[in-house]
């Protein structure tokens, strides 16, 4: 588990958000690998002799960009928006995805098992709801934090089923742009691959109402080796989406 690092002005309210997710607080960075840092602008995720960081932004950059100028029109159209579904993101990652079916108006739970992924994300999600632009996009927004194949099954039992579940497991080799990839490359020595994909997508199947829409480079395999019903491709992307199980007893 990677250490966090506060500087001297690292807010109070800062402090507390992170010990929420369980991470260890260092005075120094460690020697070699990735540790969080926190200051007075939030919490970064950075690495030994390396310049870049990795922050969670709602507020500027490529998610303001999609908030003012537009668009996540095949997203949009893989989980229906225009029907108002209730989803769930079952790999909430940094959560861009989830922000952009937000901004659409749509209710999302994000599911995320890592807690130094858990804490960029819910520290993203505060910075985003103190800023009057982005505040009631992000209200829209729940974070769970967790292990979705766990999750999933108790909360649909309890807080009823969603309509659509959204997977992004990670995939190697999908962004080409040097700053992507250097970003990129930070969080996949964080995360690593993902998990059991197998059982990612039947408990997305047992627990989804309408879809399970799942993101794939254009050219990728599809999850698990299981082929979708239909997708809705880009240039470099697209989205495979499967039907839900039926239920044994109506």
């Amino acid at each position: 588990m990677i250490p966090v690092v506060f500087r001297d002005d690292a807010s109070e309210s800062l402090r507390l958000r992170v010990a929420d997710f369980g991470l260890p607080s260092s005075i120094e960075p460690p020697q070699a690998g990735q540790y969080l840092l926190g200051d007075a602008d939030g919490i970064a995720l950075c690495k030994i002799g390396e310049k870049g960081r990795v922050k969670v932004d709602f507020v500027n950059g490529v998610a303001q960009y999609r908030r003012t100028k537009g668009g996540g029109e095949l997203i949009a159209k893989a989980v229906n928006h225009t029907a108002k579904p209730i989803v769930w993101d079952g790999t909430g990652g940094l959560g861009r995805d989830a922000f952009v079916l937000a901004v659409l108006g749509l209710q999302v739970s994000v599911f995320e098992q890592n807690p130094a992924v858990a804490c960029l994300l819910a520290d993203g999600l505060a910075r985003a709801a103190e800023s009057q632009e982005t505040a009631a996009i992000v209200r829209r927004i729940t974070l769970c934090f967790g292990n979705a194949i766990a999750l999933m099954p108790g909360l649909a039992k309890h807080q009823g089923r969603p309509d659509v579940v959204y997977l992004d497991p990670m995939y190697p080799e999908r962004h080409k742009s040097a700053a992507v990839k250097k970003e990129m490359a930070y969080f996949h020595d964080l995360v690593g691959m993902a998990d059991d994909e197998v059982a990612l997508l039947r408990v997305a199947r047992e627990v989804a109402k309408k879809r399970v829409v799942v993101k794939r480079p254009r050219l990728g395999n599809f999850l698990s080796h299981e082929k979708p019903a239909y997708q809705y491709s880009g240039k470099s992307t697209r989205f495979d989406v499967y039907l839900p199980f039926q239920p044994v007893n109506q």
